[in-house]
């Protein structure tokens, strides 16, 4: 949906005009499941692009409060939740702006000593009390549920990468995912720890946004980025203080070989996007085969 300035400009002043002298500036990047601008200098207006994630406001309104005084770092704070107007068709929220930029190699001061930061946080979000948290659905494209969701989609990019892929032991891989279930009680599970997501200061991590695909379930989909940013030593400290068994290890092994399959498979997907996805799908190989 085409979400601009004017748009954002026309919500927030009709509903939130104690807000109407705070100027409006796109976030970039602003996001694809939702789009993010900055209201003033200390608030966030968040809105989703599509019917498919509208539902992740009110979960986020209900349950970021509930989790905020659990973690090791800053997530996001709630403040108001917009309704539908203007010919915006879904509710929309206003949270607290979180300093910080993404994390990337070159604003990370340790790579070992943030891989444990990112455990550490892990931690906390799974042992904070799960009860009626949202299960696995279409609301969070069943983050935290069993990776045999998407059977049918990863076997069938398999097949389309043959001949430029080792077909065999990426089957191997994904079996193996596919293979053992989380035996535990549900905990909660963040659902797109992505780099993009997590916010560093001075080296070191500082936040975790974009809780859209929030739930509750099997962690292994969180454990994925062991692989879709870690490697070598970084990625055997996260292991280690995250202590994953052998289980978790192999569906969380099998969520970043999922994106890599689908993303490499896709003709549409634009160039720098399909080499990260090459560099994923070769970390996710090499680990398992010198496991």
């Amino acid at each position: 949906m085409d979400i601009d300035v004017a748009l954002v400009r026309r919500l927030v002043d009709q509903q939130f005009p104690q807000w109407r002298t705070l100027p409006i500036r796109p976030i970039e990047p602003g996001g694809w499941d939702n789009r993010s601008f900055r209201l003033g200098t200390e608030l966030t207006v968040r809105l989703p692009s599509h019917a498919a994630y509208a539902a992740q406001v009110m979960k986020e309104q209900r349950w970021l409060p509930e989790l905020a005084g659990r973690l090791p770092v800053a997530i996001p704070t709630p403040v108001a939740e917009g309704r539908p107007s203007d010919g915006y068709p879904w509710a929309w929220s206003v949270y607290r702006w979180i300093d910080g930029e993404t994390a990337h190699v070159a604003r990370i001061r340790d790579r070992q000593a943030f891989a444990a930061e990112v455990a550490y946080f892990l931690i906390a979000l799974q042992k904070a009390d799960a009860v009626g948290g949202p299960v696995p659905g279409p609301h969070n494209f069943y983050r935290g549920g069993h990776i045999r969701v998407y059977d049918q989609e990863t076997r069938q990019a398999v097949r389309e990468l043959d001949g430029r892929i080792d077909a065999e032991a990426a089957t191997a891989v994904w079996e193996a995912a596919c293979d053992g279930d989380w035996g535990a009680s549900p905990v909660w599970v963040h659902g797109d720890m992505h780099p993009s997501n997590l916010l560093v200061r001075d080296g070191r991590l500082s936040a975790v946004i974009d809780f859209g695909c929030l739930g509750v379930g099997d962690p292994a989909c969180d454990v994925a980025i062991a692989w879709t940013f870690f490697s070598a030593a970084s990625r055997e400290e996260f292991r280690r203080c995250l202590a994953a068994d052998e289980g978790t290890w192999a569906r969380a092994r099998g969520w970043a070989l999922w994106k890599a399959l689908i993303t490499m498979a896709d003709p549409d997907t634009d160039a720098p996007k399909r080499t990260e996805a090459w560099h994923l799908f070769d970390e996710v190989m090499n680990e398992f085969k010198h496991r």
